[in-house]
C-alpha cells in the first residue's frame, strides 16, 4: 500500500513546497528519500517516511536540535509523513573516514545531540521493556539460532538499567558512520535520527556495534573504552546498553544478523567484575 501511494504523495509534495524532484539516494533503505531543488534554486531533501514507530517522532528531534550537530528540518506534512531537511553538501558518509577520525568526530558530536527531553518522544526504559518481550519471541521464531542464556541476561539487564537511569537527554539510537554526512554549515552534521529520550550511556551503543569501524572482539572493546572514557560515561551501563540494544536488533524477522550476534557475546564477555 504504502508503495503503491509513494507516486501520489511525491506529486503532493512537490506541489506543496514547490520541488523539483531529482534523483533518489543509493542508501535509503527504508523510508524513501530523494535530492530536490526548490523554486529558488536551493537543493533540499525529501524524506517520505515509511510508517514506523522508531521514526515517529523523528521530525520533533530534528526541531528539538534546531540544527545543533544535525540538519535541520525544513518543513512538515505529518499526515503524509514527509520532511524536507536540509541538505548536506558534498554528503560523503563519516564511514569512508579512518576509525580514529570517526570516533573523534562521533565524540564531538554526541554531547551536542543529548539535550534534555521528555514528550513526545519514547522513553528508553519503555523501549527496553519492548525489546525485552520481544527477544524471547524473536530468538523462538528464529529456531534458537544461539544460547538461551544470552537471552536471559539481556532481559536482566534491561530490567536492571531501565529503573536506574541518570539525566533524561534526546538519543539518536542509530547513530553510527552511515548516518553522519559532510557538511559545509558545519563539518559534520547527524540524520535519520529513530530518537529516544534515556541516559547518555545508551547512547554510544550504535557507535560500540557499528561494524563499518570494524568488526572483531577487540574493535568492539576498543571503541566501548575510548568513547566511555573520552565522554566520562559509565562502562558498565554503556556496556549493558549496548549488548542488550545490539541483540535487540539482531532479528529481521525470522532472520538473525549474524554480526550483531557475535558483538552481543563480545559485549557480554567484556563485563566488568567486581
Amino acid at each position: 500500500m504504502w508503495l503503491e501511494a509513494l507516486p501520489s504523495l511525491l506529486d503532493t509534495c512537490a506541489d506543496r513546497w514547490s520541488l523539483r524532484i531529482g534523483a533518489p539516494f543509493e542508501r535509503s533503505h527504508v523510508s524513501f528519500v530523494t535530492r530536490a531543488t526548490r523554486a529558488d534554486g536551493s537543493e533540499v531533501v525529501l524524506k517520505i517516511q515509511f510508517p514506523h514507530r522508531e521514526s515517529e517522532h523523528e521530525a520533533a528531534a530534528l526541531t528539538h536540535w534546531n540544527g545543533d550537530g544535525a540538519v535541520r528540518l525544513l518543513a512538515l506534512d505529518a499526515g503524509r509523513h514527509a520532511l524536507l531537511v536540509e541538505r548536506c553538501r558534498p554528503g560523503t558518509h563519516l564511514s569512508e573516514r579512518g576509525v580514529d577520525e570517526a570516533l573523534g568526530v562521533l565524540t564531538s558530536l554526541l554531547p551536542r545531540l543529548w539535550k534534555p527531553a521528555g514528550a513526545p518522544f519514547v522513553t528508553l526504559a519503555d523501549e527496553a521493556a519492548s525489546w525485552a518481550e520481544s527477544v524471547p519471541r524473536s530468538w523462538e521464531a528464529a529456531g534458537r539460532p544461539f544460547e538461551h542464556t544470552l537471552v536471559d541476561e539481556a532481559s536482566e539487564t534491561l530490567r536492571e538499567l531501565s529503573t536506574s537511569q541518570g539525566e533524561q537527554v534526546l538519543l539518536h539510537q542509530d547513530l553510527h558512520g552511515d548516518n553522519v554526512l559532510r557538511a559545509e554549515r558545519e563539518p559534520w552534521l547527524a540524520v535519520d535520527p529513530k530518537p529516544l529520550a534515556g541516559e547518555r550511556e545508551f547512547g554510544v551503543a550504535p557507535i560500540v556495534r557499528s561494524s563499518e569501524l570494524g568488526h572483531s572482539r577487540g574493535l568492539v572493546r576498543r571503541r566501548l573504552d575510548r568513547l566511555t572514557s573520552d565522554l566520562g560515561l559509565d562502562r558498565e551501563r554503556a556496556r549493558g546498553w549496548a549488548f542488550a540494544q545490539t541483540l535487540a536488533w539482531a532479528f529481521e524477522g525470522p532472520k538473525v544478523i549474524a554480526g550483531h550476534i557475535e558483538t552481543a557475546q563480545w559485549l557480554r564477555a567484556t563485563k566488568s567484575r567486581a
